[in-house]
């Protein structure tokens, strides 16, 4: 039987790929997503056309990272998957709706004729809200902990709903949009590159409050959360994370003001990856938060080794086409662009 665990921790590597791959969706599919919440506020058609073009390359194949992170954690952690996804049945099922009526609205817009364009344009702007409103929900429940009977989900149907996942999915679509408008900055001259400036810096603000909310509201929530960062020495060791977030806030607010263009998309991504490692810390190595460990979750080895030899195959595939892609559409998208 092939089994790569006499030789690495097969439940580890699955559990960071898996962590990577949600993290890379995050990062990837949340700036189109910024980009559709922004949409109707644009200053003109013409300015909605290249918010268009400036994504229409990347954003189906954005989407890749949440089927590789859905799809692993059934293969590699099916006792996760299967208490998990009925916690969360209701506000995934209304995600995919969104990315379902955001994906049809892309594609008709291009096609639309003048009168019926602006229906497209709402629907795109209220597909990228519902998606990514539902995907900080589930974030807020999950970090809050779900019941577990046993095996199986234990709580009910609406658990998921409380005011702090409220709390994170609007905190969710600020950050979005937040992304969304420092890669229009990037990727964009003139009118749309000036309004989006516009909105980073207001967007700015909103971000840096909900930030603030979740660090202070997830301690005072969760004692686990709360003696990991504020118990010695983790205080101490922990403390440069928080430092670096608040490092990136000033350095994006200055470059904001000084009008760079390609930097506050980096450090936008910067904010949301150490808000990300934050996380991955207060649940560690609690795949079904302080409930079930990643280990007690896993498949067995021999299970696990056979897809990680496929995948590690067809990974490095998936990232150079990927990076490929980016390569080839760089630069600013240009007035004429069509999809």
């Amino acid at each position: 039987m092939f089994d790569l665990s006499q030789y690495i921790d097969v439940a580890l590597v699955w559990y960071v790929l898996i962590a990577t791959a949600v993290f890379l969706y995050v990062l990837l599919d949340g700036f189109d997503l910024g980009v559709g919440i922004l949409f109707p506020f644009a200053p003109s058609d013409k300015c909605r056309d290249r918010m268009m073009s400036s994504i229409a390359p990347f954003w189906d194949g954005n989407e890749t990272w949440l089927i590789l992170g859905g799809g692993g954690l059934f293969a590699a952690f099916p006792m996760a998957y299967a208490i998990l996804m009925p916690a969360f049945y209701v506000p995934i099922i209304v995600m995919l709706l969104g990315l379902i009526l955001r994906g049809v609205s892309f594609e008709f817009r291009f096609k639309a004729r003048e009168r019926s364009r602006k229906i497209w344009d709402y629907a795109f702007h209220f597909g990228s809200i519902i998606a990514t409103f539902s995907q900080g929900m589930v974030l807020g429940a999950f970090v809050q902990g779900v019941q577990v009977s046993g095996r199986s989900y234990g709580g009910g149907m609406f658990d998921w709903l409380s005011g702090f996942s409220l709390m994170t999915g609007l905190a969710l679509v600020f950050g979005y949009a937040l992304l969304g408008a420092t890669w229009l900055i990037m990727k964009t001259e003139d009118i749309t590159q000036d309004w989006a400036r516009r909105c980073a810096g207001y967007l700015f603000a909103y971000v840096a409050f909900f930030m603030g909310m979740v660090s202070l509201v997830s301690p005072i929530m969760n004692d686990h959360i709360r003696e990991l960062w504020f118990s010695r020495p983790n205080i101490f060791l922990l403390q440069p994370l928080p430092m670096l977030s608040v490092l990136f806030f000033f350095l994006l607010w200055r470059d904001i003001r000084h009008k760079n263009d390609n930097r506050p998309f980096f450090l936008s991504q910067g904010i949301f990856l150490t808000n990300y490692i934050g996380l991955g810390i207060s649940t560690w190595p609690w795949l079904v938060p302080f409930e079930i460990t990643f280990r007690r979750a896993a498949a067995a080895p021999e299970s696990q080794s056979l897809m990680l030899a496929g995948t590690v195959f067809l990974l490095p595939i998936v990232l150079a086409y990927t990076g490929y892609c980016y390569y080839v559409f760089r630069g600013k998208s240009s007035h004429d662009s069509t999809y």
